[in-house]
C-alpha cells in the first residue's frame, strides 16, 4: 500500500494535520489504534467531566462549541471527534496497530497487524497515552494491596473504604484526591513541593509554556513533565481542598513495604492502594528503527520536523503536546509535509 503521507494517530494531533492534507489534495491515510474516534480521551474515567479537564481547543474548521461541562469529557470529545471525521470525510483506517517504522532508501515503511504501508513522509502523532510511566521505588514489588497508574483508573467507587496513596503532583492527582476525599482515606506524596499559581492560564501562559518546553526539545534533551512547566492554577476548588486538609502533600516516601509505604522520618502510612498519577511519557518505540534520538535523550526538531530525518514530523511532542499545541503543530506539519513532497517532485 503506496501513499505520500501516513499519519499516526487520530487525537487532537492528527486530525488537525488532515484537514491541512485534506486541503492541499495530499495522498495520505490515518492510521489509528482505537477502535473509535476519540484519540485519547476516550480512555479518561467517567467521572472526568469535560469542566474539570484543561481546556479542549477548537479542531480547524469545526468549533467544539459549548457542550455541558458536567458531561463526561470522554463522551463530549469522542462526539466532537467523530463529528470531525465525518464532516470532512477523514480518511481513518482503525483499529490498526503500528508495531515499527523502518526506513528503505527514499521510503518509510510503516508496518502494522495490517499490512504495510510505504509512504515518503510520516507525520506521527501518537502522544503519550499509550506509555504511562511507573517510576520505580524500593520494595514495590512487595506490595500486597493494588496499584494502579492514572491510565488505568476506572472510577471513585472502585475504591471506596479504601486507604489510597496518590503519588504525583500533578493535575491528576490533584481531581483524584478530591473526588476520593469523601469515600477513602488519602494521603498525598510528591517528589517535589507542589507549586500552585495564581494567574490565568490564557493563551499568553500558554505560548510561555510552549516556549520552555520548546528550547528543550531545540537541545535534544526530554521535554519534561507538563507540572514541572506549568504548575497548578490556583482555583477556588484546589483554595478549599487545601483549606480543608485534602490536598497537602508529603514528601515521597522512600521506600514501599508489604502493608504501606514508608518515609525518610521512620514513619509509615498504611494503603490498600497506591495511585500513581506519574504522567506519560511520549509514545515513539515504533520508531525506535530510525534512529531519531540525541544523546540526552530526547529528538531535536525544528518546528515538526525531525533534524536527523526530515521525512518525519513529529506532533503532539514536546511543546504540541497540549491539545492548542497540537492543533497549531498539525497545521505546520502537515505544511512542512506538503512542502518536502513538493520539493521531492521538482528535484
Amino acid at each position: 500500500m503506496d501513499v505520500d503521507v501516513v499519519v499516526i494517530g487520530a487525537g487532537q494531533a492528527g486530525l488537525s494535520a488532515s484537514y491541512h492534507l485534506l486541503r492541499k489534495d495530499a495522498d495520505f491515510v490515518v492510521l489509528d489504534a482505537n477502535d473509535g474516534p476519540g484519540g485519547a480521551w476516550r480512555h479518561r474515567w467517567d467521572s472526568l467531566t469535560l469542566g474539570e479537564t484543561h481546556r479542549v481547543h477548537d479542531l480547524p474548521g469545526l468549533p467544539l462549541g459549548e457542550p455541558d461541562p458536567s458531561l463526561p469529557a470522554s463522551q463530549v470529545v469522542a462526539d466532537y471527534y467523530d463529528r470531525f471525521e465525518r464532516q470532512y470525510d477523514v480518511p481513518v483506517r482503525r483499529p490498526v496497530h503500528v508495531a515499527r517504522v523502518t526506513s528503505h532508501g527514499e521510503l518509510l515503511h510503516v508496518e502494522t497487524d495490517h499490512g504495510t504501508w510505504r509512504t515518503r513522509v510520516l507525520l506521527n502523532a501518537t502522544g503519550t497515552w499509550d506509555r504511562p510511566h511507573w517510576p520505580y521505588y524500593p520494595g514495590r514489588e512487595r506490595f500486597l494491596g493494588r496499584q494502579l497508574h492514572t491510565h488505568d483508573f476506572v472510577s471513585v467507587e472502585d475504591l471506596a473504604g479504601k486507604r489510597v496513596v496518590v503519588v504525583g503532583g500533578g493535575t491528576s492527582a490533584v481531581q483524584f484526591l478530591l473526588q476520593l476525599a469523601p469515600f477513602a482515606t488519602t494521603t498525598w506524596v510528591t517528589r517535589r513541593p507542589v507549586e500552585f499559581v495564581e494567574r490565568r492560564f490564557d493563551a499568553e501562559w500558554g505560548r510561555q509554556v510552549e516556549q520552555r518546553v520548546a528550547e528543550r526539545v531545540r537541545q535534544g534533551l526530554p521535554s519534561g513533565s507538563v507540572i514541572s512547566n506549568t504548575g497548578l492554577p490556583l482555583t477556588p476548588a484546589y483554595q478549599r481542598g487545601i483549606d480543608d486538609g485534602i490536598l497537602v502533600a508529603r514528601p515521597m516516601f522512600t521506600s514501599i513495604e508489604e502493608y504501606g509505604v514508608r518515609f525518610a522520618d521512620g514513619s509509615f502510612v498504611e494503603a490498600d492502594v497506591i495511585l500513581w498519577a506519574t504522567g506519560f511519557r511520549a509514545s515513539l518505540d515504533h520508531l525506535a528503527p530510525l534512529h531519531l534520538r540525541e544523546p540526552g535523550g530526547g529528538i531535536k526538531v525544528e518546528g515538526t520536523t525531525v533534524l536527523r530525518d526530515p521525512r518525519v514530523q513529529l506532533v503532539g511532542y514536546g511543546p504540541s503536546a497540549s491539545t492548542l499545541g497540537a492543533t497549531r503543530a498539525g497545521r505546520a506539519a502537515a505544511l512542512a509535509a506538503t512542502r518536502y513532497l513538493g520539493e521531492l517532485a521538482a528535484a
